[in-house]
């Protein structure tokens, strides 16, 4: 099977626990890069914590980053699970190379 092809998120039940954990991280990590950013912007209305500010912006922003990384990561991972025949569409067999 290819990348980002929505019925992989539900092709199994380990298909759908994979989502669900991967979902997990990444809203955690949505979650931290909006708490830096908060943070940060309310250092930057002193000035002793404008560096410590500028520190949680960077952060933040590197946690944005990491957003659509672990994205491709679940889509990566999904595409290398096997996927069982009830799922593959109609015609098609593990043996036939669909998975490629």
């Amino acid at each position: 099977m290819k990348p980002f092809n929505q019925g992989l998120r539900s092709a199994s039940s380990s298909h759908a626990e994979i989502v669900r954990r991967y979902e997990l991280a990444r809203t955690l990590v949505e979650f931290l890069a909006a708490v830096t950013f908060v943070i940060g912007s309310i250092f930057f209305f002193y000035d002793s914590l404008l560096f410590a500010g500028t520190w949680l912006f960077l952060i933040g922003s590197i946690l944005f980053a990491v957003r659509p990384t672990i994205r491709l990561l679940l889509e990566l991972h999904l595409a290398r699970l096997p996927v069982p025949e009830e799922f593959r569409p109609y015609g098609t067999r593990a043996s036939d190379g669909a998975d490629t």
